[in-house]
């Protein structure tokens, strides 16, 4: 049984993947045996996960990329084309959420950074995956959206809009790639205790509000997150293409 978690020989690509919930994914990725491409907008912080993947007997390394800016995106995959020659998996976990506060007062400047990464970043990150695991006939794309894209956060308008078109878009590149052997599932996080989510979790009268919606009545860890994606990732998950996980301590059941 625990063959169809393992991912010796693969190669993988996690954005975001300096601290927080994609860290995590990282560590994960590698600790079931994938050659894990750890990458961030800034170098410098993708390095310290790969001396602590190498560290534990992993297989890893550090490529910067903003996936906001286009030319970015095309460079990191011409990279891994020709250092690798293909890639396996990837999750398209760098997201961003540069506003909190009413929808009303959402300027143009934070609607579209937060448009260019959250919607065309994992768009284009997907279509670039996409076509170097159409060569190989297979791969799996993990996109990390949001409980958020299913009930919109409190003062998150734009993100949480933000978010549900990356469910759609991934149930969108399940469909048309499930002929290409290339899998496509979305991992839906609740509340995580990370930096990302600080304006909630560092605030006591906004945490306690939106703890009264978890049934498990806490935060989740980033670790909690990445048994999810390894399985999405993995063959263990080799029939399941479109599918939404939700991780979220039971938010969504109330």
């Amino acid at each position: 049984m625990s063959d169809l978690f393992n991912l010796s020989g693969k190669v993988a690509l996690v954005t975001g993947a300096s601290r927080g919930i994609g860290e995590s994914i990282a560590k994960a990725l590698a600790s079931a045996g994938a050659h894990v491409i750890v990458s961030s907008r800034k170098l410098d912080g993708c390095q310290p996960v790969v001396d602590q993947i190498v560290g534990a007997g992993g297989s890893a390394e550090a490529m910067a990329c903003h996936i906001g800016d286009m030319d970015q995106i095309t460079s990191i995959f011409s990279v891994i084309k020709e250092k690798h020659g293909k890639l396996d998996i990837l999750i398209n976990n760098a997201a961003t959420n540069p506003y909190f506060g009413h929808i009303l007062d959402t300027d143009l400047s934070v609607f579209q950074k937060t448009v260019d990464v959250n919607i065309r970043g994992y768009f284009f990150m997907s279509t670039e995956a996409g076509k170097l695991m159409k060569e190989q006939g297979k791969g799996a794309i993990v996109n990390v959206a949001s409980v958020n894209g299913v009930i919109p956060g409190h003062m998150q308008g734009i993100y949480s809009i933000t978010k549900a078109s990356v469910i759609s878009m991934t149930k969108a590149f399940a469909k048309e790639c499930a002929p290409l052997g290339i899998r496509v599932n979305a991992l839906l996080p609740g509340l995580t205790d990370t930096k990302f989510a600080s304006a909630i979790t560092t605030n006591p009268g906004i945490m306690k509000m939106a703890l009264e919606h978890v049934p498990m009545k806490r935060s989740a860890e980033p670790d909690e997150m990445a048994g999810a994606v390894l399985f999405l990732a993995s063959d263990a998950g080799s029939y399941t293409t479109g599918a939404c996980l939700n991780v979220d301590g039971g938010y969504l059941t109330v």
